[in-house]
């Protein structure tokens, strides 16, 4: 699949992408994400296919450039002075991306609930009616947030 379609899929990234090394990066990263699965069985539509993983990891880096213009523009914010030093400045990025995967794998209405709670300090009721779901809906959004932070902490509960 990689030498048949690999040429193919790399100038599809590059019309989809500004930056050919980015693109390439992306390529590998189709493939790779392909290795990692536990059974591959050739797929009818191979293009088809390995632009649905490529648009998953396409999405991804571009949310991941987002959230890194949001927090520098944040920083712009405050005064130089007070500017953490480029070290710190990358090990929050990480942290920033680290909780984003995190945060990514609830559903958008469990990580609306979750951001609400812990960023805004909304209440469970004041989230309930943002959301317009019930407030024990809102619990378990946020018990699922919270599940969510000890995996990433611990590891799979038992």
């Amino acid at each position: 699949m990689y030498r048949d379609h690999r040429g193919w899929l790399l100038a599809w990234l590059r019309r989809n992408v500004a930056c050919a090394s980015r693109a390439e990066d992306l390529s590998q990263d189709t493939f790779v994400r392909l290795l990692g699965r536990a059974e591959l069985h050739e797929p009818r539509e191979p293009r088809a296919f390995l632009v649905a993983i490529a648009k998953g990891l396409l999405f991804d880096y571009f949310r991941r450039a987002a959230l890194e213009q949001a927090y520098l523009t944040e920083l712009m914010l405050i005064p130089q002075s007070e500017h953490p030093s480029p070290e710190a400045q990358q090990l929050i990025l990480e942290d920033l991306k680290a909780i984003d995967r995190l945060l990514g794998k609830l559903s958008s209405k469990a990580r609306a609930a979750f951001l609400h709670s812990r960023l805004d300090g909304m209440g469970h009721a004041e989230i309930a009616q943002r959301l317009g779901v019930s407030v024990p809906r809102v619990r378990q959004y946020l018990a699922q947030g919270i599940r969510q932070c000890y995996i990433a902490l611990y590891g799979q509960p038992l």
